[in-house]
């Protein structure tokens, strides 16, 4: 569902909130309808008749109905909540998840534009609509019904001062499309500017670290100068719109004032429906008009312009999910190609492939080599330029993703832990196990000192309050009590030290199925069946020995490590004793 039928829907799920307002509309509406009138009715039968009483008494009325009115305007605000906020919540819930399912997104930092989506343009969205069910809302209605008493107290008055309500308005239409251009260029500024500088904030160790504080500080200025003029061109275009909507409410002002003591002196009109007509244009319709157009051109513009914005990032429409059946968890990687974006180089070219049940596989390389994407590749999270990822015969991204979360867990660096209870946590993969097989997982990757201290399985626990090594072997003991089949651990030990690194990986090799850890430091790879070395350009494949032998870019990761190790090439000699 797109955004603007989201919004729609969310609207209309609160019709009966909806009908509180249009019935508080008919009390608001009371004074702006029958102000002019009562005035009338207070000067022609009550002060101009020389009956004072008679004219106080009508005033009275006026101020009841004025109290009515004011009654109307307060169930408004006491029903605007319940409108507003479930729009609030349905918005947010589809940026969260098309920021989650953006197919190119920030690597390896926060998005800082999807939070000023979740922040400004959301919260621009609730603010807007409630101004419209509050301002725009009670602006229409005091015009409209302004103009019914206008036309009922004196309807040839009313002819005349139409004309230049009717032009004003037009030429505010008019200047409509350019004020939206406007304030959704200042949208696009201000969103890039939170990006720019949350990326340089996020980054700042890099950017000193290269000496390139001079290029960041002025691509945050370009940022920022560009985000100050665009802020200048709508305040401009405001000015215009004050001017013209000034135009159409004075004017009309201005004209009764000159037609009307011709026509109380032609008869026309009579004293009381000339004041009546001045109290419904320069007490109701003129600033209820001016009002008007400054929340059109403010209000709906904000709106219109971030659910515009918002439609363009929200989640996308889901893809159809796979059919295809896997027939075990043995996977296959051929020619394998994926970069990220058309003109980048790949960071994985021609990658060859085959993991049984069983196997241990290792990956190590430098730093942003491309370890992390390939850990994606094999999920079926990213799709590859080229080349295929089976698993269990099957097109991983093709497998059903019920089947595929079921059968593949990945467990990231930083590991996932939510508020509530230790069972909850370990068991959220496998809601039928019992106590003990949640203990048994949590006994096998070395976490029951932890549960243990914690409180056993019923205590109560949060991200705030584990360090990061307590949480990753929460996270290590959930996916080894769920039914996966395929374990990708992307360096998901690297808070934990390494007797229990060693610990949590001999688990998961026993437990049996394939196992592919995303090496953090370099002893995985001595504990692994075989070894995948990524350096950029080639990859290298095979044993530990293997790749010492005839890899040396592995030779050299695992001198720099171990300086005892030998080169390609060099025999290895222990020193005999003395």
């Amino acid at each position: 569902m797109s955004v603007w039928g989201l919004y729609r829907s969310a609207l209309a799920g609160q019709w009966r909130g909806g009908l509180v307002l249009l019935a508080c509309s008919v009390l608001e509406s009371a004074p702006a309808f029958l102000s002019g009138r009562l005035v009338e009715l207070a000067v022609d039968e009550g002060f101009a008749a020389d009956r004072p009483g008679t004219g106080l008494r009508w005033l009275a009325v006026f101020g009841l109905v004025a109290v009515i009115g004011a009654l109307g305007s307060r169930l408004v605000w006491h029903q605007l909540g319940k409108v507003v906020e479930p729009l609030r919540d349905a918005l947010v819930t589809a940026v969260v998840r098309g920021v989650l399912h953006d197919p190119s997104p920030p690597r390896n930092q926060p998005d800082a534009s999807g939070v000023a989506r979740i922040t400004q343009h959301v919260e621009v969205v609730r603010d807007a609509t409630a101004g419209l069910l509050v301002q725009a809302r009670g602006m229409v209605v005091t015009t409209v019904a302004a103009l019914a008493g206008l036309f009922t107290v004196a309807g040839s008055l009313a002819l005349i001062v139409a004309i230049p309500v009717v032009v004003a308005v037009l030429v505010f239409a008019c200047l409509l499309p350019s004020l939206a251009r406007r304030q959704r260029a200042l949208a696009l500024a201000d969103e890039r500017t939170a990006e720019v500088a949350g990326a340089s904030l996020s980054g700042m160790r890099d950017i000193v670290a290269c000496g390139a504080e001079p290029l960041a500080a002025l691509e945050l200025y370009d940022a920022i100068d560009t985000q100050a003029k665009a802020a200048v061109r709508v305040a401009r275009s405001g000015a215009a719109r004050t001017v013209v909507i000034a135009t159409g409410g004075f004017v009309p002002l201005l004209l009764a004032l000159l037609v009307a003591p011709g026509m109380v002196k032609d008869g026309v009109l009579t004293a009381g429906a000339a004041l009546g007509a001045l109290v419904y244009l320069a007490t109701t319709m003129q600033p209820a008009l001016r009002g008007l157009a400054s929340t059109a051109s403010t209000v709906v513009l904000r709106l219109i312009v971030a659910l515009r914005r918002l439609a363009e990032t929200a989640e996308a429409e889901p893809e159809p999910d796979g059919t295809a059946e896997p027939t075990g968890t043995a996977i296959y990687v051929r020619d394998l190609t994926f970069s990220w974006g058309a003109a980048a180089e790949p960071v994985v070219r021609g990658l060859n492939l085959h993991l049984r049940p069983g196997e241990r596989l290792a990956v190590v390389g430098p730093s942003g080599i491309g370890k992390s994407t390939l850990a994606g590749l094999l999920t079926g999270m990213l799709e590859p330029q080229g080349g295929r990822v089976l698993l269990g015969g099957a097109p991983v991204r093709e497998v059903p993703a019920a089947v595929r979360h079921r059968m593949v867990a990945l467990i990231p660096q930083e590991a996932y832990v939510f508020a509530g209870s230790v069972r909850d946590n370990i068991g959220l993969f496998a809601q039928t196990a019992m106590d003990a097989e949640l203990c048994a997982a949590a006994t096998a990757v070395g976490a029951e000192p932890l549960v243990t201290r914690l409180g056993g399985l019923d205590s109560e626990i949060g991200h705030g309050t584990l360090s990061a090594g307590e949480a990753q072997l929460i996270a290590l003991a959930r996916v080894y009590a769920s039914d996966a089949g395929v374990v990708i651990l992307d360096e998901a030990t690297s808070h934990l030290d390494p007797p229990a690194e060693a610990r949590a990986e001999r688990a998961f090799a026993e437990r049996g199925g394939v196992l592919v850890v995303i090496a953090h430091r370099l002893s995985s790879a001595l504990r692994a069946d075989r070894v995948l070395v990524m350096d950029g350009k080639e990859t290298a494949l095979g044993t530990h020995l293997e790749l010492m032998d005839r890899s040396t870019r592995y030779a050299q990761l695992m001198h720099a490590w171990a300086p005892r190790l030998p080169l390609p090439g060099e025999q290895f000699f222990e020193r005999a004793p003395e």
